[in-house]
């Protein structure tokens, strides 16, 4: 597809504040080379204020080992200086390397010093850690860290000072969305730790802006990962955790942090399952952000309730019947200017049954821009329908996205979901309608074209499911179907093989699906 025409239907989204900083800092920079500039922060009587914080949840990572790291499922041990800017496994890797999550499992103080004063000492090689997202997470983790063992040193409190003073320099305004509030969330953190105005108040002006901006009114973060509404979920009960414990300031904005943390939770509870795993839509994975459960238990020791919502804004929708649990996303993309978390997926869902995997997203195993991130986002890699082998929405360049699909004439009732979209409307004039009716232990979908088109309906199993299941379960009324195989993502770098079907139509599709276990097995 013609470059321009994606690169002008992606900037067409994108607010101008972003087109701006983008082109602020990138000038900035050239004229900061060509002056050899340096960062002169004085930063010589800086003084620690330790926090007090409740125990909080842990990343899921691994255990921890003096310069061994395991990071996206690959591990890596350094013999000797860590190479902070080490990019062999991409640029994530490199990343959760300087994003110090691992200080949240260090046993041994002395083991936690070591590491930081390593850092420090490597001013030369650690350009991509001192960029702004993870000078942001390693911030906090550096202020746990430092506050639970009382570690008061100098030097690692001038050099986390420069850090804070570059990052209050670099914000993300250029990218906006959970970058910026990361941003904000760690200013809070140094803020306290410092007893620095200047990072508390940029804190507040872009945490009170962004989480009225970035919250939907039913509680789910505006880039609708369920993984992500987890990750920013604990950042913001780890801001309430810091402001309620601590009394350098007056508590203005912990009510407010309170209310966006409630209608998060209820969000969370009403995307999960009952088994409070989430779906793997949009870019969300395993084993990476902390559990739902995790994250209830810590909102309960804070205090903070779990509001009941609905799932309106965030077009996402969960259905249940004793035999099975549909969860599905009749959504438009809500973040419009920063869609880099959206997958080409509309009118695609997950099933299952008895609390068990069936009908599964196939999820994502790398943010590398590169064939496998492309398809992992594209249309054939989820439960819906993909019009001659086109995307439903357009997206491109590992974390892009051009035209998009918009959802319209949503209809709804106890038993039956139907929706319209219109992703294919400017290529081929087809709109989209899919159905869905409920019954005690089955769902019929019915795919309709407004034109002719040869189209493709995907279903992708969970890897417990065999052939032999799928024949049972699936009835597409005499219209032929292939078995093929596809790869499940784990997790990040992680994948196992599968089983999807593809099924062949023209203009309209009628697909029953069994989800009785009783049914599928006899």
């Amino acid at each position: 597809m013609n470059k321009i025409y994606l690169f002008i239907s992606t900037i067409k989204y994108l607010k101008f504040s972003q087109i701006f900083f983008r082109a602020y800092y990138l000038i900035r920079s050239k004229i900061r080379k060509l002056t050899n500039f340096k960062y002169t922060i004085d930063s010589k009587s800086v003084k620690c204020n330790f926090v007090t914080l409740q125990s909080g949840v842990s990343y899921p990572e691994r255990d921890f080992r003096v310069n061994v790291f395991n990071f996206l499922n690959i591990k890596h041990s350094f013999p000797g200086e860590i190479e902070w800017n080490y990019e062999k496994y991409g640029k994530l890797w490199t990343y959760n390397l300087n994003y110090f999550d691992f200080l949240n499992r260090v046993d041994r103080c002395e083991d936690g010093v070591k590491i930081i004063q390593s850092y420090l000492v490597a001013d030369n090689n650690r350009s991509i850690g001192l960029e702004p997202y993870p000078t942001s997470l390693r911030g906090i983790n550096w202020v746990k860290f430092l506050s639970r063992y009382g570690v008061d040193n100098n030097d690692i409190n001038k050099d986390l000072f420069r850090q804070y003073a570059i990052l209050l320099d670099n914000l993300e305004y250029h990218l906006m969305g959970n970058h910026l509030l990361e941003n904000g969330f760690s200013l809070l953190f140094g803020g306290y730790y410092f007893k620095e105005d200047k990072f508390y108040n940029k804190a507040v002006e872009i945490l009170t802006r962004e989480l009225d901006e970035q919250i939907l009114p039913d509680g789910g973060h505006f880039e609708l990962s369920p993984m992500y509404q987890q990750i920013i979920l604990s950042r913001l009960l780890d801001c309430i955790n810091l402001v309620s414990n601590n009394t350098w300031k007056d508590k203005h904005i912990l009510q407010a942090l309170i209310d966006y943390a409630s209608s998060m939770l209820g969000w969370l509870k009403e995307i999960s399952y009952s088994s409070l795993d989430i779906p793997m839509f949009n870019d969300s994975t395993h084993n990476i952000a902390p559990s739902t459960r995790d994250l209830f238990v810590y909102a309960d020791r804070l205090g903070v309730h779990i509001q009941k919502v609905n799932l309106d804004e965030s077009g996402y929708r969960k259905i249940k019947r004793t035999n099975y649990e549909c969860i599905l996303d009749i959504g438009n993309i809500q973040s419009g200017y920063i869609p880099g978390h959206t997958h080409s997926d509309t009118f695609n869902f997950e099933a299952r049954i008895d609390g068990m995997p069936f009908i599964v997203d196939s999820g994502i195993g790398t943010y590398e821009s590169n064939s496998k991130r492309h398809i992992e986002r594209s249309t054939q890699s989820h439960n819906t329908v993909e019009v001659m082998d086109v995307n439903s929405s357009e997206v491109w360049g590992g974390f892009r996205v051009g035209n998009r699909a918009v959802v319209s004439k949503i209809k709804e009732s106890n038993s039956e979901i139907s929706a319209t979209h219109d992703g294919y409307l400017r290529r081929f004039n087809i709109l989209h309608t899919r159905k869905w009716s409920f019954k005690d232990d089955y769902i019929v979908i019915t795919d309709s074209l407004s034109n002719s088109s040869k189209a493709k309906f995907y279903i992708h199993f969970h890897p417990s499911v065999n052939i032999s299941t799928i024949k049972k379960a699936v009835d597409t009324y005499n219209v032929d179907y292939k078995i093929r195989d596809y790869q499940y993502s784990l997790g990040f770098n992680s994948y196992t093989i599968a089983k999807k079907i593809i099924v062949l139509f023209d203009k309209s599709l009628k697909v029953k699906i069994n989800l009785s276990d009783q049914h599928i097995k006899n």
